[in-house]
């Protein structure tokens, strides 16, 4: 019997991690699946799901795509096949242990114990939860999603936050091929727009941790894109008309 939760889990050269994540997510309590989105990844990161896949049958699964499309676009993708497959509690998550697996379950709960629409798994809601990042970029993190805040009026701490559980309702109503950002700003973006369709945003204090294995992806253009797109994203928030919650 299929789970009721699944965790997208987007990839590129992430050899070092990818196995020992899906390993640590299949023997939590709750029975979790788990679907990468592989961009290609020259180093074999593909090999080893397809070998994870044969190890926990129907609960392990990927998409392959051609090239590095973007951060946003492979959630997308991995949305839209998780509605598909009839999933209620859908999550982002990365495969460098940043996120630790242990705190899956806690996100889950706040959306089905809880009612909440998005449980973010968030580093700023209880003061500054990161570890091993140098200070300059917890400093550009911190201070970026204090000015997200203040312009989108969004009451979110982390706003940048890729540790997420959405439920199924809100990922039917926010009209997925509108979000038009690709880099992290694409998680502000799902936040406002999760927040503008009227569903309630819990967040749950994490223990963010600074990848040990692999190579991050992140860059000064990604935090511009975030810096930049949050003005844009406000202003056009003022001519769209957002597609509403529906009360059960």
């Amino acid at each position: 019997m299929q789970s009721d939760s699944v965790i997208i889990i987007p990839t590129y050269n992430e050899k070092e991690n990818i196995g020992n994540m899906i390993h640590a997510l299949m023997n939590l309590e709750h029975e979790f699946d788990v679907l990468v989105v592989d961009d290609g990844s020259p180093d074999g990161t593909a090999a080893i799901v397809k070998s994870m896949m044969e190890e926990f049958p129907g609960r392990v699964h990927i998409i392959e795509r051609s090239g590095k499309l973007g951060l946003g676009t492979a959630y997308i993708a991995g949305f839209k096949w998780a509605l598909a497959q009839g999933y209620e509690y859908i999550f982002e998550m990365d495969a460098d242990f940043s996120h630790n697996p242990n705190d899956v379950p806690l996100l889950y709960s706040a959306c089905a114990n809880d009612g909440y629409g998005l449980s973010i798994g968030s580093r700023y809601v209880s003061g500054v939860n990161v570890v091993n990042w140098p200070m300059g970029r917890v400093l550009m993190s911190y201070f970026a999603s204090k000015y997200v805040r203040f312009i989108t009026r969004l009451p979110v701490y982390d706003t940048t936050a890729g540790f997420n559980c959405y439920r199924r309702e809100v990922l039917e109503t926010i009209e997925l091929d509108k979000i038009r950002f690709k880099g992290y700003a694409f998680q502000i973006e799902m936040k406002f727009t999760t927040h503008k369709c009227g569903f309630k945003i819990k967040e749950v204090p994490v223990i963010f941790v600074n990848r040990a294995l692999g190579v991050s992806k992140m860059s000064g253009g990604i935090f511009s894109e975030a810096l930049f797109g949050v003005i844009k994203l406000k202003v056009g928030s003022w001519f769209r008309k957002y597609p509403q919650k529906k009360n059960n």
